[in-house]
């Protein structure tokens, strides 16, 4: 496989700028490159009753596996690929909720375009076991190579199921952010999830949280920390301006990317991007991208959590200085261009 002549990306995590990012990358490096927001195509017809029908009409062959009727219409797509004649097709999280993955597969070949996977969300179906099956049996085989931005995936990936994975870590744009107060002492932004509450409750008088699906949970949260929540998804202009008002971002990764040890997510690097001190949750991966202590810093424990807030709100030279070195290592290493330009670009040249 040559270097890409024509990239389209297919992205089925839409409601996150990430895909957008990517896109305007390869166009900022001179790659021709058309971005497909899946969540925004036109759905087939009557859609939730075919959905309904397909899963009834199918568990009465096999209770147990999992059937997801793809919601857009295969000839669409087919029409976009006949269009676009990409060179490479660049699917971002995930492709099975949209499309059939092995439609997706024949008319890449009759294309002649390699098909690639930038997994992002393969974490989020731990918990989901038949999706999750049904996700690594009949997704992920039809891609000539997997992107995963986690260590701790593409290991599964590569020696648990023989496919050609290779770790390509998150990236981010670079963030400005006005200089000027940080009235907030901890930003966390994320939703609602059980150890998220446990830990936040160890510094619910110091934490600001922005997210969704935290009043469903509001019966398990104190009302000093329930005090401290918006409860609204944050995107943006608005969560960039968060960043800048904040002197510590927290990262505290979801249960299930926790239990798989794995905790590189997007939140890491938009910190950064805005020159942050950040405060994360340790994983071995880490260790291989950033210098623990020096350009961020970690807990491993709610205790520990608890002892660094308090240590670094009180040592502001030491905290910007790990802000500092954090934001050149962005600059030189982590920039959704670097990431481009030093994994991404040879990885879909090598087929």
């Amino acid at each position: 496989m040559s270097q890409p002549r024509k990239i389209l990306i297919l992205d089925g995590i839409g409601g996150v700028p990430l895909g957008r990012e990517v896109c305007e990358t390869f166009a900022a490096l001179g790659i021709d490159t058309t971005h497909v927001d899946c969540l925004r195509q036109q759905r087939r017809p009557f859609y939730a009753a075919h959905s309904a029908y397909a899963k009834l009409r199918n568990r009465g062959d096999d209770r147990d596996a999992f059937y997801f009727l793809p919601k857009l219409v295969g000839d669409d797509l087919r029409q976009l690929i006949a269009r676009e004649q990409p060179s490479h097709i660049l699917v971002v999280g995930f492709i099975y909720k949209f499309y059939d993955p092995k439609l997706l597969r024949r008319l890449a070949d009759e294309a002649g375009a390699g098909l690639f996977l930038y997994d992002t969300d393969t974490c989020n179906l731990y918990a989901r076991r038949r999706e999750f099956i049904f996700f690594v049996e009949s997704e992920l085989p039809a891609y000539d190579r997997i992107l995963s931005c986690s260590a701790v995936t593409t290991r599964f990936f590569r020696d648990t199921r023989g496919l050609d994975a290779v770790f390509v870590p998150f990236g981010a744009k670079p963030i400005d952010v006005a200089p000027g107060k940080q009235p907030i002492d901890v930003l966390f932004v994320g939703s609602g999830d059980l150890r998220r509450i446990f830990l936040l409750e160890g510094i619910r008088d110091r934490v600001t949280i922005r997210g969704n699906r935290w009043q469903r949970n509001f019966p398990l949260i104190s009302a000093p920390l329930r005090a401290r929540i918006d409860d609204r998804p944050v995107w943006g202009e608005e969560l960039h301006r968060l960043l800048g008002q904040s002197k510590i971002v927290l990262n505290i990764t979801r249960t299930d990317f926790f239990g798989a040890e794995t905790g590189i997510n997007l939140r890491i690097f938009e910190a950064l991007a805005a020159g942050c001190f950040l405060l994360t949750d340790h994983c071995d991966e880490l260790a291989g991208l950033f210098r623990i202590g020096e350009e961020i810093e970690t807990y491993r424990s709610s205790g520990e959590l608890a002892e660094k807030v308090s240590h670094y709100l009180a040592h502001d030279d030491q905290r910007r200085a790990i802000a500092q070195a954090g934001y050149a290592t962005f600059l030189r290493e982590h920039t959704w261009q670097a990431r481009i330009e030093r994994q991404m670009l040879p990885l879909l040249a090598r087929r």
